[in-house]
């Protein structure tokens, strides 16, 4: 161990904080929290170490350590939380999909609000409704929600025909066109609240006012009237029988099932309003390998609950959860009220979580099926490009380049990657080109492969536009060992 590691090692404090490992290169690679910096950081470096398998390849990688000493362990947890934001570490628990939580998104400060799909949450004066884990279940919501509700489904905070003539959504009944005034203001709010309640998992108001209006037109024989409150009717229904299951007795709370495999996770949420189950959200999370299940719960809390707009009162959580009252602390603190982050012991809640365990289990063993036969159709696809380029090994890393050219001049190479079969977007570049001028394709391939085949990759297919002629022969760089080209293909 360097001496310099050695010395901080022997300076922390015995105090409640977080800690970060950082490379020779000073990027990020692990963000934790401690009781005592002092034992947990130094029980990474002893000989049996962290038990987590990919946790033990940390301390050869470790160039510095950064303590930030807190006054308790629920402000250490806080802190960790908008570390691990900011800085993304490789070693963290992490969830699959990168993207943030969709949402569905009330705009209660405009004229006549929009209701719409949203991966933000930062506007004031917005009602956010979420997180979900499913983003084509939120759209087909809204979409379920705009057939009953009408409300605009146009952009802006205005609505927009200066025309003066209703858009097509009014002429196929998706719309009440607030834009030429054939709804005022007052009667739109209702229709926003009307939303609201049903979002917020009051729904029988809604169902009762539809059947009230499908009966009295009815009784008036306004017999297409009374079709399109019956089918509006039953979308509301066919939504609440897809989503909501009658609980009575558990209230208010979210269920948590937990699965693992491998470097492999799922979480199960169950969320109940008022005794009424309504959705089932299941998260995929990487990078979890040997970490503990209170480490990787704490993790997903932390980020879940941290972008909810609300918090419920109480979180059941697996029996072998482990401590996590400094999550539950945090919590209460963010909701303003007492959080209860526990497992149930016996009775409905108890049966709903195992029920959560059971489905977070089948969706984890799912997942890695569909994972295993995707890789399986991966390794043919590279065993016969391997054959059909006679190389040694497969390609596991195919970098493709080609030329643009805009009008005869501004010449721009791209290189896109494959990795494993995949496309690699991170690893994508695009090259100016510096060295000659108008469209001569062949020099400019060979300006951007001289520039990039530092390290080589395993195949390698160029094209282009079709040059100016065959490629003059001082300008081709030599073709390197272990490149490959189609024949043809590009300079």
């Amino acid at each position: 161990m360097e001496e310099r590691l050695q010395a901080q090692l022997e300076a922390l404090p015995a105090k409640p904080g977080v800690y970060l490992f950082r490379d020779a290169d000073g990027e990020v690679l692990y963000v934790g929290k401690a009781k005592s910096l002092r034992s947990r950081v130094r029980s990474y470096f002893q000989h049996n170490g962290d038990g987590r398998a990919q946790i033990r390849q940390l301390p050869q990688r470790v160039a510095d350590i950064e303590v930030i000493v807190t006054g308790s362990e629920v402000e250490a947890l806080h802190l960790e939380q908008n570390l691990v934001k900011r800085h993304r570490p490789p070693f963290n628990v992490r969830l699959r999909d990168d993207k943030s939580f969709p949402y569905i998104a009330v705009t209660v400060e405009d004229e006549y609000p929009r209701v719409m799909f949203t991966r933000e949450r930062h506007r004031p004066n917005v009602w956010y409704f979420g997180p979900y884990a499913n983003a084509k279940k939120v759209r087909e919501t809204l979409d379920v929600l705009n057939r009953v509700f009408r409300y605009r489904p146009c952009e802006g905070p205005k609505p927009g025909r200066r025309s003066g003539i209703p858009c097509l959504d009014y002429h196929i009944d998706r719309c009440l066109a607030p834009c030429v005034g054939y709804v005022s203001r007052e009667e739109y709010r209702a229709i926003i609240d009307g939303v609201i309640e049903f979002l917020s998992g009051d729904v029988k108001p809604i169902q009762r006012e539809l059947e009230r209006r499908m009966r009295e037109a009815a009784r008036e024989e306004r017999f297409e009237d009374a079709a399109r409150y019956r089918n509006r009717l039953f979308a509301v229904q066919h939504l609440v029988e897809r989503q909501a299951v009658e609980r009575r007795s558990v209230g208010t709370v979210d269920v948590i099932g937990f699965a693992a495999e491998g470097d492999r996770a799922v979480v199960q949420i169950f969320p109940l309003r008022g005794g009424k189950m309504v959705d089932r959200h299941s998260f995929h999370l990487e990078n979890v390998a040997g970490q503990d299940v209170t480490t990787i719960l704490e993790s997903f809390g932390l980020e879940y609950y941290g972008n909810a707009p609300s918090v419920p009162p109480q979180i059941i959580v697996p029996r072998d959860a482990g401590d996590l009252s400094a999550l539950a602390a945090l919590l209460s603190e963010r909701r303003g009220a007492r959080v209860e982050v526990r497992p149930a012991e016996r009775g409905e809640k108890r049966r709903l979580q195992q029920l959560a365990d059971e489905n977070a289990l089948h969706v984890l063993r799912t997942d890695l099926a569909q994972g295993e036969r995707r890789r399986l159709r991966r390794v043919e696809a590279l065993e016969e490009l391997r054959e059909a380029l006679n190389l040694e090994a497969l390609p596991l890393r195919i970098e493709c380049y080609d030329i643009s050219t805009a009008m005869g001049q501004d010449n721009v190479g791209s290189m896109v990657v494959f990795q494993d079969g995949l496309p690699k977007k991170a690893h994508y570049r695009k090259f100016a080109i510096h060295g000659q001028e108008g469209m001569d394709d062949f020099a400019a391939m060979a300006e951007v492969i001289s520039r990039r085949f530092a390290r080589l990759p395993d195949g390698t297919v160029a094209g282009s536009g079709g040059g100016g002629g065959p490629p003059p022969p001082p300008r081709r760089p030599p073709p390197p060992p272990r490149a490959r080209a189609p024949p043809g293909a590009g300079g």
